[in-house]
């Protein structure tokens, strides 16, 4: 998952109009193509650990407005609920994101603003939308996402499959320090996903019982010319397991506009 449905629609909207009236030519288009040993997202895979293909589109402004697009294959046969019959079809498909948003700096502080929806297609019954803050200063970043809004299977009340995770009012924070060297870019980060369903008891309601699933993960970095080596944990409560993984991936931008 990489970055709310009425929400995110009126956030592109917005974010687009605006930039049509303030002119064409101080707005460019680039494009991204990615392939990675596996897809890890907050410290816990996508691809059961396999091998992704990734791409995007974004629009920026001069102004700090931007926007875009980014897709990759998904596969969560290693991660079912036994209960909802609908993850057996959902295992295996793409994810779709859109997002849109302001960025800018005031003076050395780095800030942005934004809103995310991310769709899956073949199993809407999971989408969710966040909204996002993060600032950073030198090398330090530090950063909030907060779900705003989430699809009738993410809920637990009134779900008995449901697993708890995506659901309205998770809390997402983490932060990262950034160092370019001569060898390549060099990232450390941490995150901590608080959900608003962990040990949560819905089954006298007919729902589901969540049981503790707020988890943390870290990892560290190294990129160069397109080429990153990644290595990440999580804990022990993250919903693919907390084993270290490595992840090798090479990414080609594009200018189109």
């Amino acid at each position: 998952m990489t970055k709310y449905k009425t929400l995110n629609a009126i956030a592109l909207g917005a974010a687009v109009a605006a930039a049509l009236t303030s002119g064409a030519a101080s707005a460019e288009v680039t494009a991204n193509a990615t392939v990675a040993s596996n897809y890890i997202w907050r410290g816990v895979t996508q691809t059961s650990d396999g091998a992704a293909g990734q791409g995007g589109i974004d629009w920026g402004h001069d102004s700090g407005l931007y926007a875009g697009t980014w897709v990759s294959n998904i596969d969560f046969s290693d991660f079912s609920s036994p209960t909802d019959p609908g993850w057996a079809g959902f295992a295996r498909g793409y994810e779709m994101d859109l997002y849109g948003g302001f960025a800018g700096e005031v003076g050395k502080f780095g800030y942005d603003l934004g809103a995310a929806y991310y769709m899956y297609p073949i199993f809407p019954g999971i989408n969710f939308t966040e909204v996002y803050a993060s600032g950073t200063f030198s090398v330090v970043t530090i950063g909030v996402n907060y779900t705003v809004d989430s699809a009738s299977g993410n809920d637990p009340e009134t779900n008995a499959g449901a697993l708890g995770y995506f659901n309205q009012g998770d809390t997402y924070v983490y932060g990262s320090l950034d160092f370019p060297t001569k060898v390549g870019d060099i990232s450390l980060y941490a995150g901590d996903y608080m959900f608003a369903e962990s040990e949560k008891n819905y089954s006298a309601q007919g729902g589901a019982i969540t049981g503790d699933i707020d988890y943390t993960h870290w990892g560290a970095s190294i990129g160069k010319e397109g080429f990153k080596l990644a290595v990440d944990q999580a804990s022990d409560k993250s919903p693919f397991g907390s084993r270290v993984r490595v992840t090798a991936s090479y990414t080609i931008d594009f200018d189109l506009m």
